[in-house]
């Protein structure tokens, strides 16, 4: 597959996730009024949109330009990091939605942190006999591969939180 096709479909797939995760959230409107909630909340809208903005400056720069999807990859990477361990510090307490991948989200930050070290010295993928835009590409798959993971955990904790809280009030009632 060519390598900006991927990235086109990478990119409007990745909005796609978003949206439905923003469909997901106006439904459960109890999770914005809980903070450890709202923190994964916000955590799955990132975990989407940081490799949809990717995907879309890849698609800018591609391989004439280098230099635009390589500076945006590196800054949004960086991004990434941040708001993964600032989640991570934020959540370090939370007693709720601690599966496996929840309680190893840290894999993110260094897939992200990854993508910032590809995108800042290319030259790590000859090895591999691949571009870098496609070792980026392969990264950015893991991401989002981790996201609905993370979406799933969150997903399952969440409904079981909702069935032990008595005092919640369905929509249907």
């Amino acid at each position: 597959m060519d390598v900006n096709t991927f990235y086109a479909l990478f990119s409007a797939t990745c909005f796609t996730l978003l949206g439905l995760w923003w469909g997901v959230v106006q439904r459960h409107e109890d999770w914005m009024r809980d903070p450890q909630l709202r923190g994964v909340v916000g955590g799955v809208y990132v975990s989407f949109l940081l490799p949809a903005l990717m995907g879309l400056f890849a698609q800018v720069g591609g391989t004439e330009m280098p230099a635009i999807w390589r500076a945006s990859f590196v800054l949004v990477a960086i991004i990434g990091v941040v708001s993964t361990l600032r989640l991570l510090r934020s959540q370090r307490n939370a007693t709720v939605l601690q599966g496996p991948l929840m309680r190893n989200r840290w894999v993110v930050a260094v897939v992200y942190a990854l993508v910032a070290v590809v995108g800042a010295a290319p030259q790590l993928a000859t090895p591999l006999g691949i571009k870098p835009i496609q070792a980026e590409a392969v990264l950015l798959i893991l991401l989002i591969v981790l996201a609905h993971g993370l979406v799933w955990e969150f997903m399952i904790g969440a409904a079981k939180k909702g069935e032990k809280d008595p005092t919640r009030q369905d929509a249907a009632a």
